[in-house]
């Protein structure tokens, strides 16, 4: 177990969605289930306005993480127990299945799987690009990766239960080699 005061850390990547303002409410159920948490941001979720930076730093104490660190930058966050991705859009799951890492939240993402860390999806994808043969496609590789992915949701988006992707606090990784998760993936058909 990775403990920063005491408790389990919790890598929360959010993606460029219109629900991403209320991110909060996942950070804080985090919190209230014992996880310390640490905010990684896509680059247009932190840039224009789809998270709420001030408000993430302000309930987790650390800083918003959408770039890489510059050589000699001390790591901001230890390693995660386990990564939460809430909510992930059509781009991110489609470029992190084909292994791509051009931003700081999919380099997060692709090295996760290969720490064995637990990762638990929910989406925000509409009907139209969801029908998009690359997607289903995404979704399959991710599945076969090991990683949770919660249901389609409609209406109010369940951030609360995002959290039971990951299992509880102290859990911990799975394995520390590369490799899959031992976590069976959930079926979202």
């Amino acid at each position: 177990m990775t403990e920063q005061d005491g408790r389990p850390f919790l890598y929360v990547v959010v993606c460029a969605a219109g629900i991403a303002v209320d991110a909060d409410r996942l950070i804080t159920a985090a919190q209230r289930r014992g996880w310390a948490v640490g905010v990684i941001a896509t680059p247009t979720a932190a840039a224009d306005g789809f998270l709420d930076v001030a408000a993430a730093e302000a309930l987790t104490g650390r800083p918003v993480r959408a770039r890489s660190r510059r050589p000699g930058e001390p790591r901001p966050f230890p390693a995660p127990d386990a990564v939460l991705v809430a909510p992930a859009t059509f781009n991110t799951l489609n470029k992190w299945a084909a292994g791509i890492a051009d931003t700081l939240a999919l380099g997060t993402l692709c090295e996760a799987y290969g720490l064995g860390v637990p990762i638990g999806v929910l989406s925000c994808v509409g009907e139209a690009l969801a029908a998009h043969p690359a997607y289903r496609e995404s979704l399959t590789r991710l599945r076969a990766m090991g990683v949770r992915l919660g249901p389609p949701h409609s209406g109010e988006f369940p951030w609360e239960r995002a959290l039971d992707l990951v299992g509880q606090p102290g859990q911990g990784r799975s394995q520390p080699t590369v490799g899959p998760t031992s976590m069976p993936p959930v079926n979202t058909s």
